[in-house]
Formats: C-alpha cells, structure tokens, sequence
C-alpha cells in the first residue's frame, strides 16, 4: 500500500529552479531516502507534501488525503522535522515541548520523556542559548513525540554528533519495525545506508533514479590504504593487481573500487598486509553516476 503518492508534481520558478514532473511512492513501513545536492528540489518536493506550497501541476498524497485541501487530517497522523526549524527562542526547551503537546492534543507525554533521555536533551535551558545540535535534538523529539505514523524528515542529523546521529539511526529502524513509513531527505550516505529500503536521486529539480538500497551500495565507489611489509611488495602490488591505484608512497598504495571487495582480497592473499583501512566516502560518487559533469558539490 502507496502511504505517500506523488504523481507529476511539478513547481516552475523559472530558469530551471523547482521541481518537474515528479512521480514516485513511498510504500507502508518503508524508510524512503531523498538524495541530492543542495538546490536539487528536496526541500521544495517535502514543501509539497507539507501542504505549504501550490503545485503548477501534479499532486501529492499522503494517506490517499490531498496534502493542499486535506492538509488538516493528515497533519493528526504526521511527524514532520523541517531543514530549518523555527523555535520561539525565549521559551525553555520544555516549555516548547509542552507547547507542542498542547497544539496537539496529547495527554500521554511518556513517549516524549523517553526520547528526551534517549537524545540527553536539557529542555531546562533557554532555546536561543542552545547549540545547533540541541535544537536539532528538540525538533526529533517533537517530531517522534505523537507517535506518528508517517515521519517527513529533511536533513534530520544535520547537526548531530556521531554517537547522536547512531542513536538517531537506531531510533528509525525501530519506528520502520513497528511498521512506520518514512521519507527522509539527506546529504549523508552512511546515514541512509544503515536505516533506508530505496532511494530516490534528484538532480536539478528531476527525479533521475529510484535505487533499491542493495543496488546502490554495488555503486558506491571505497578508497582504500593498505600498509604493505616493504615497498617492493606495495610497488608489485600496484604494477600487477588490476586495480585503479591512486597513488603508491613507500609501503602504502591508495586505491579505489567499485562494489565488493572479493576480488581484492582474493589479490591480496600472496602478500603481507600489515593494515588496511578505509576513507568515509560521500555520496559524491554515487552522484557522479547520474550528474555528470554538471553534479553540484556536496556538503554533509
């Protein structure tokens, strides 16, 4: 069953800015990764969903309720985590969070004061004094807090610490086990490669790919360093193993590749490897498949 339905959504700012013709679903208890560069049309495609925005043509569903004229119903069954998110500064962080509670009607707070201690969120201090991180954590919570059945998420660890954004990660794949649906929008591949089925790849507005998670992992292109015992065994290495070197420095070759590493390890087996490591990749690689030499930089 299709929770989110976008069929031809379309929104023209001009000079090729907005979204053309967007159709893709998002199926029950799916975690759904939206990837692209900044200025792709994630942001305005969420917009959408929302029910904040007008589309020039196409429509949008959630729940098989209209996201512009039934806006109402489904905010009931929503959690929605903007990119940048608007707090009144001067209340404390739990004053916000009762305030929240408050708009909507929730009596049962326990599910709130469990991810307020699963985030290690100080909800005593003065929003406006708060770190990016902790805001951040605040609108999670706000977010998750109802219990909701469908989670809209843009850019959701974006300032988060390693331990918080594990944590998040952890946080979605129980909300996927309790059969959630979820669209999350991200720069970050090892946060979709460890919560998402399928993603969906936009580039300037177009969707160009939507990848099962398996697939796109064979596309991800590692770097890896591997110490060597000598620089004769690094340098004969490199000469006869096939693969793209970057470099070679004395005991050390650098090299990248695409998919499983069988046919690495299978080489490697007449050498000694004293260590072996690997780079964190973005997802500038995977992009590069689909952009070209037209892909935007990626930040994360």
């Amino acid at each position: 069953m299709s929770i989110i339905e976008i069929i031809g959504l379309t929104k023209d700012y001009g000079d090729h800015k907005g979204i053309f013709d967007l159709t893709f679903t998002v199926e029950e208890g799916e975690v759904f990764g939206y990837l692209g560069p900044n200025g792709a049309g994630k942001t305005t495609t969420i917009r959408h969903l929302m029910g904040f925005l007008n589309p020039d043509k196409g429509s949008s569903k959630i729940l098989g309720l209209d996201c512009r004229s039934e806006r109402a119903e489904i905010m009931k069954h929503l959690g929605y985590l903007p990119g940048e998110i608007a707090f009144f500064d001067g209340m404390s962080g739990m004053e916000f969070l009762n305030f929240m509670a408050e708009m909507r009607g929730l009596t049962d707070v326990s599910l709130r004061d469990k991810l307020v201690d699963l985030f290690e969120l100080d909800t005593k201090g003065k929003i406006r004094k708060m770190s990016k991180g902790m805001k951040q954590k605040l609108g999670i919570v706000c977010a998750f807090m109802h219990d909701p059945r469908v989670l809209i998420l843009d850019e959701p660890t974006s300032g988060l610490d390693p331990l918080m954004q594990k944590t998040f990660a952890n946080l979605i794949l129980e909300e996927k086990s309790k059969g959630k649906t979820i669209l999350m929008s991200s720069h970050s591949f090892e946060e979709v490669e460890r919560t998402c089925d399928r993603v969906g790849i936009i580039r300037q507005g177009e969707l160009v790919a939507i990848e099962d998670m398996h697939d796109l992992k064979q596309k991800r292109r590692r770097i890896y360093l591997l110490d060597f015992d000598n620089p004769d065994s690094a340098a004969k290495f490199a000469d006869s193993s096939g693969f793209d070197i970057i470099e070679v420095n004395e005991n050390t070759v650098k090299l990248s590749i695409l998919g499983n590493v069988t046919e690495l390890i299978k080489a490697l087996h007449e050498f000694t490897v004293l260590d072996l490591n690997t780079e964190t990749s973005s997802l500038e690689d995977i992009f590069m498949h689909y952009y070209g030499d037209d892909s935007q930089s990626i930040t994360n």
